[in-house]
């Protein structure tokens, strides 16, 4: 098998392209009629792109949705109240690179008694060069998947996400969902570093593809991890949570806002020709939070429509234990857990 490498933004787009053209079994799209009324939906970075086609499907249902956003308050609810034709929704406002925004967020929640049956965690940044966020993180590693793990430690164990093994309320018989847009360029990232885990890096406009599959695969790393320690017979069978992840695949959407100038006139005409729009790419999202064979499995990773392995690095339990002891000692320092 060939290895697709996504190490700069051309490579990246070129593997978009053929990603397109994948052949294999696909599961079937989740009928319409399948509703979702009376469940709670929390969709991160939903103010755009593909965040915001996940909410209007999900609110189209029937679900009440609740739009975690850094921005687009309130014109972006406005418009997938209008788009899903349902009033169940809200947007609370967080920054996913701000431990106290974080934090804030979850308080809200728990203070309010909240209880989640899906959680969506989609957003992401792809800046063109390296940055820091206020607590001197990179902004990829912080964004892409350290604001994962904080907003989950604080949802599991305050019981906002039921489950036995945090926060001691599990709903055995209809368990709650966990959804984590990852993306292939985990693949063909460079090994995590755990001697320097968590240290800023620096990069320019020519590496930050390779930075961005990085952040991947912490990310898809912790999914599996996550989804074993939340399985008490620990063989997948009979999950406390379900935690799945998925690439939806290629999207003309703004993640290509921070492309170098030079390449945009380039990127543009590309991606709104042969990208999905965000609105074919939530499809698999949505199978993934209302299908029934979804909701007695775990650990499943998609990429588009069908069912496959992730990489073996990131299905690796010995890298599964050890990144998520490294995330909790760097969030300790930051008096975060």
């Amino acid at each position: 098998m060939v290895r697709r490498t996504h190490s700069n933004p051309v490579t990246a787009v070129l593997s978009g392209l053929l990603d397109q053209r994948s052949k294999g079994p696909k599961v079937a799209p989740v009928p319409p009629g399948v509703r979702l009324d009376g469940r709670t939906c929390l969709v991160t970075g939903a103010n755009s792109g593909l965040g915001k086609a996940i909410a209007i499907r999900l609110a189209a249902r029937g679900a009440h949705v609740i739009m975690a956003c850094r921005s687009g308050i309130p014109e972006a609810g406005q418009d997938v109240r209008a788009a899903s034709g349902s009033d169940k929704v809200e947007m609370i406002q967080v920054d996913l690179s701000d431990f106290d925004s974080m934090t804030a967020f979850c308080d809200q929640l728990r203070d309010r008694n909240v209880t989640l049956d899906v959680a969506v965690f989609n957003a992401g940044v792809v800046p063109v060069t390296s940055r820091q966020n206020k607590h001197g993180l990179e902004l990829m590693f912080a964004v892409n998947f350290l604001a994962k793990f904080v907003l989950l430690h604080r949802l599991l164990h305050d019981g906002v996400i039921p489950n036995a093994v945090f926060g001691h309320n599990s709903r055995a018989e209809d368990p709650p969902r966990v959804i984590f847009v990852s993306s292939e360029t985990h693949r063909s990232s460079i090994p995590i570093d755990f001697g320097t885990f968590g240290e800023p890096i620096e990069y320019g406009v020519s590496d930050g593809v390779k930075y961005y599959g990085l952040s991947k695969l912490h990310l898809t790393t912790y999914f599996q991890e996550l989804s074993r320690r939340l399985t008490p017979g620990g063989n997948g069978d009979n999950p406390d949570v379900c935690v799945h992840a998925l690439c939806p695949g290629a999207i003309n959407s703004n993640m290509a806002r921070e492309a170098p100038t030079w390449l945009k006139p380039i990127l543009k005409p590309v991606m709104a020709l042969f990208f999905q729009s965000p609105e074919k790419a939530s499809v698999p999202v949505d199978y993934l939070v209302a299908s029934s064979e979804m909701g007695g499995k775990t650990g499943e990773y998609m990429h588009m429509l069908r069912i496959k392995h992730p990489s073996e690095a990131s299905m690796d339990p010995e890298n599964g234990a050890l990144l998520w002891t490294k995330a909790e000692e760097l969030l300790r320092k930051h008096d975060v857990i």
